[in-house]
């Protein structure tokens, strides 16, 4: 059975460290259906046609990852960088804006950056499919969203459809951003704050591999905070790179990725949802691919239903659609 999204937030209406953590809910109960970068199995990721997908399929959530332009406006795409994801190579009035920068992970990167472009300029790009072996057909269709058009689309098409729709925004980069003179935390709060989305209830996460910027948040909003964690080292076996017991003090819920919750071997529990869930903490596994999956299930539903039997309140997909009936069909 399907649970709507608004009955799965009657429980969220809190946050913070000095209110009473909610009872764990039955494993696999209201899971929420994250959309990944939107539908983006099947279009061009960040883009309002991959949200829109996303939704007609059932998500619960869009996610949205968020950048800024030159001139501060919030911009979507999974990475500042823009060569894999657009057609910014093949235009030559940019050529000249190809510069190096080191990631947060220390790596030396050619290309064009979102910080170096106003919204305008960003605009007049237009979106790829950046995973091979899916369909290009609609390359070079899609102008890439600000922020506030995602916000407006999740509520004209829950409205639409009866129901809310999430908002997922993760934030990139945001040290580097500063770098670059933005500040991605008001930014973001300030949005969140005009749209009336700031609160505890609202229907919204805002998560990142950042503390900084969560800590950041969550002294200017009372939107619920996802930290998200992988491995350590990205070792198979090797414990989250923050404990939960760090996570709990400052986040509302946590992004595991699906290793450290469901074994990559066997598909059992490994026991992380848990303890996660023991602390009061949400959780969220990250990322289900119908054509990225483990030998040990033969169809992508069947890594999904695991990670609910694990614990997981919530999984990020890039196939919601078959989130969805992996979910209703348990």
């Amino acid at each position: 059975m399907r649970y709507p999204l608004f009955a799965a937030l009657i429980g969220f209406a809190f946050f913070g460290g000095c209110a009473t953590p909610p009872a764990p809910q039955p494993a696999g109960q209201g899971v929420l259906v994250i959309a990944h970068r939107g539908a983006s199995g099947e279009r061009p990721e960040h883009t309002l046609e991959a949200y829109r997908l996303a939704i007609a399929q059932g998500a619960d959530f869009i996610e949205p990852d968020l950048v800024m332009s030159s001139d501060g406006v919030l911009m979507a795409r999974h990475d500042p960088w823009l060569s894999d994801s657009t057609d910014v190579a093949a235009r030559p009035e940019f050529a000249g804006r190809r510069r190096t920068l080191t990631s947060p992970e220390g790596e030396s990167l050619t290309d064009w950056w979102t910080f170096d472009f106003t919204a305008a300029e960003l605009r007049t790009l237009r979106a790829r499919q950046v995973r091979e072996g899916r369909s290009k057909a609609h390359d070079g269709l899609y102008e890439i969203p600000d922020f506030g058009e995602i916000i407006a689309l999740a509520s004209a098409e829950g409205a639409a459809r009866g129901r809310l729709v999430g908002l997922y925004p993760e934030t990139k980069w945001p040290l580097e951003h500063a770098a670059a003179g933005l500040d991605m935390a008001s930014a973001i709060s300030a949005a969140l704050t005009a749209a009336g989305l700031d609160k505890a209830d609202s229907p919204v996460f805002v998560q990142s591999f950042e503390p900084l910027i969560l800590k950041t948040l969550r002294s200017r909003i009372g939107t619920r905070l996802v930290q998200l964690v992988y491995p350590e080292g990205w070792q198979a076996g090797a414990p989250a790179n923050i404990a939960l017991e760090e996570i709990a003090t400052y986040a509302r819920g946590v992004g595991p990725y699906k290793s450290l919750l469901i074994d990559p071997l066997t598909g059992a529990p490994t026991g992380y949802a848990a303890e996660a869930r023991a602390l009061g903490l949400e959780v969220h596994a990250w990322t289900f691919r119908d054509d990225d999956r483990p030998q040990w299930a033969p169809l992508p539903e069947d890594e999904i239903r695991a990670a609910a039997v694990a614990g997981a309140n919530g999984v990020f997909t890039d196939y919601p659609a078959t989130a969805r009936r992996a979910l209703d069909n348990r």
